[in-house]
């Protein structure tokens, strides 16, 4: 290995809390890296997402993204960590930034608190025809857990720069008993072009939140993501496209049946943007892989 080395973090992305929320790697100063040495630090960090923070012609910075396994073009929660770990360190000021990302160029902005928003790109929002009989299969729940709410909203294929498919669920029990099929999922979404499911109730546990919410992504090596900015953003789309909700800002809740809990902001007004806190939790450095001597962490 080389004898260079790098900051890196762990940051708790959509909380106030250490060890809850999503866990995101960030690395402030990747420039000069190349794919192969960014792919090995976020196999070795090992969190769902790393953050690689470079320099761009074209934004303020650039984002890249990767999962221990292969690079993905957003991500929500770990945009949020980057930032969060940013203005921490002083590097960023409160106001208004722009990110270079793989789907194009979105703006970002920084209350004076640390809150971080994400724009997203132009919503996509459309019906879907999936019966309820195979969502209760894939699922592990009754055709009974989606044919109430389901009068008003149907299953829907939403993104706002990642798509997923939208399933309303009746209540908050039922989401808890969901016992996925992720190979079946996994297929149901390549079938509609979507990264992963996110199944919803409006039966929530904090009053102020709009819906309780739970990721299944396993084609993208997530079997169930705690907190999910991109998905949140998503459903936030869903439900000002299909007017169910009157506020311009929904809140999400989502990870406590993984004991990791979050909750997302999204602002419905004027586009769609993703906002919330972040925790630091771990800072370390880390040696910089020698591709030249072939000690690239094989993955």
């Amino acid at each position: 290995m080389s004898t260079e080395s790098l900051d890196v973090s762990l940051v708790d992305a959509f909380t106030t809390d250490s060890f809850a929320g999503n866990p995101a790697g960030v690395v402030p100063d990747a420039d000069g890296l190349t794919d192969d040495q960014m792919q090995a630090i976020a196999a070795e960090l090992g969190a769902s997402e790393t953050a690689f923070v470079r320099s761009a012609d074209d934004a303020d910075r650039r984002l890249r993204y990767f999962t221990p396994e292969a690079e993905v073009d957003l991500c929500g929660h770990a945009t949020i960590a980057a930032h969060a770990r940013l203005f921490e360190q002083g590097v960023l000021a409160a106001g208004e930034h722009s990110l270079s990302t793989n789907v194009g160029t979105l703006a970002i902005e920084i209350e004076p608190d640390g809150t971080v928003w994400l724009e997203g790109e132009d919503s996509d929002v459309r019906a879907v025809d999936i019966g309820y009989d195979r969502l209760a299969e894939i699922l592990g729940l009754t055709e009974t857990a989606f044919a109430g709410v389901g009068v008003d909203l149907p299953i829907a294929r939403a993104s706002t720069g990642m798509p997923f498919l939208i399933v309303p669920v009746n209540y908050f029990e039922q989401l808890g008993d969901v016992t996925p099929d992720l190979g079946a999922i996994e297929r149901l979404c390549d079938e509609h072009d979507a990264a992963g499911l996110y199944a919803f109730t409006f039966d929530t546990l904090d009053r102020e939140s709009t819906v309780h919410g739970r990721l299944f992504a396993p084609g993208v090596g997530v079997d169930e993501d705690p907190v999910t900015g991109t998905a949140s953003g998503a459903v936030g789309a869903y439900l000002d496209r299909f007017g169910e909700i009157d506020a311009s800002t929904v809140r999400c809740e989502q990870g406590d049946f993984l004991d990791r809990p979050g909750r997302v902001q999204v602002r419905v007004e004027d586009g769609v943007f993703v906002g919330g806190a972040a925790v630091t939790t771990l800072t370390g450095d880390i040696a910089v892989p020698d591709v030249e001597d072939g000690d690239i962490i094989e993955v």
